[in-house]
C-alpha cells in the first residue's frame, strides 16, 4: 500500500505543473483609478425678478430762466442757477430673462431745488422753486456680474414750478416732461439692493400770473439729478 501511495504522489508532482499551465489564467487586477477632480460648488445665480420698494435721495442742479413775452429783452435778467436736495420713496417690479432685466419703476420725491437772484426785475429780486418731483420710467438692465446690474432708464417726469418776486406770493403750475438716465445697482443680500443713479429731467415751462409781470414764463432748465437708493425686493 505504501508503495502505491508513493507512486501516486510522484505522479501528481510530475503532472501538476502541466495541468496548471492548461488552466485559464486569472485576469490581471484593474489599473488604479485616478482620484476624481475636485469640482467646487457653483454659487447660485442671483434672481433680480420681483416687486421691490425702497427710498432714494440725492441732489439736483440746473438753472431757471424768466421770460416776459413782448417785454424788452432788458426788462428781465432772470437767468440764474437752481439746486437742492430730493428724497422720497421708490416702487417697481423687475422681470428677468437670462442676463437681461426689464423694469417698471416710479418714485415721488420731496424737492428743495430752488434758486434766486437780486436783480431779476431791477431792482426786484425773484425766486424759482421746485417742491416735488415724480417720475414713471422703464428700465433695461444687463446683469454684467451675478449681483451687479447696469441699466438705462427713461420715461415721464412730473413736478411743480413755483415762483415769486419780492413782496408777492408764490404762484405755481404743475408741469409734465420727460426724463432719461442710467445707473448701477448691486445686491448685497437676497432681498436688499443699493444703487447709484443719474437722471436728466426736462419739464414744460410754467406760465404764471400775479408775479409782477403778466404773463410770465418761468423755465426750469437742464435739471440733472444724482442720487442713491436702497430697495427691498420680494422673492
Amino acid at each position: 500500500m505504501t508503495r502505491y501511495l508513493f507512486v501516486g504522489a510522484l505522479a501528481l508532482a510530475t503532472l501538476g505543473p502541466a495541468v496548471a499551465a492548461d488552466l485559464p489564467q486569472p485576469m490581471p487586477p484593474p489599473p488604479p483609478q485616478a482620484p476624481a477632480a475636485y469640482m467646487p460648488a457653483m454659487a447660485p445665480v442671483y434672481n433680480w425678478g420681483g416687486i421691490y420698494f425702497g427710498a432714494n435721495g440725492g441732489y439736483g442742479f440746473g438753472s431757471s430762466n424768466w421770460l416776459a413775452p413782448g417785454a424788452p429783452p432788458t426788462t428781465l435778467t432772470g437767468h440764474f442757477n437752481a439746486s437742492g436736495f430730493l428724497v422720497g420713496p421708490t416702487l417697481g417690479i423687475n422681470v428677468q430673462a437670462d442676463a437681461l432685466v426689464f423694469s417698471v419703476e416710479g418714485d415721488f420725491d420731496g424737492s428743495w431745488i430752488k434758486g434766486s437772484t437780486d436783480i431779476c426785475i431791477p431792482p426786484v429780486a425773484c425766486e424759482t422753486q421746485n417742491n416735488w418731483l415724480a417720475t414713471a420710467r422703464g428700465r433695461l438692465g444687463y446683469a454684467a456680474a451675478d449681483r451687479v446690474l447696469i441699466y438705462g432708464t427713461a420715461g415721464g417726469a412730473f413736478g411743480n414750478i413755483s415762483a415769486n418776486t419780492s413782496g408777492t406770493a408764490f404762484q405755481q403750475e404743475i408741469k409734465a416732461g420727460w426724463t432719461a438716465g442710467g445707473g448701477v445697482e448691486a445686491a448685497f443680500s437676497d432681498h436688499l439692493t443699493a444703487r447709484v443713479e443719474y437722471l436728466f429731467v426736462d419739464m414744460q415751462d410754467a406760465n404764471l400770473t400775479g408775479v409782477t409781470i403778466t404773463p410770465l414764463t418761468v423755465k426750469l432748465e437742464n435739471l440733472s439729478i444724482v442720487r442713491l437708493g436702497i430697495d427691498y425686493k420680494f422673492r
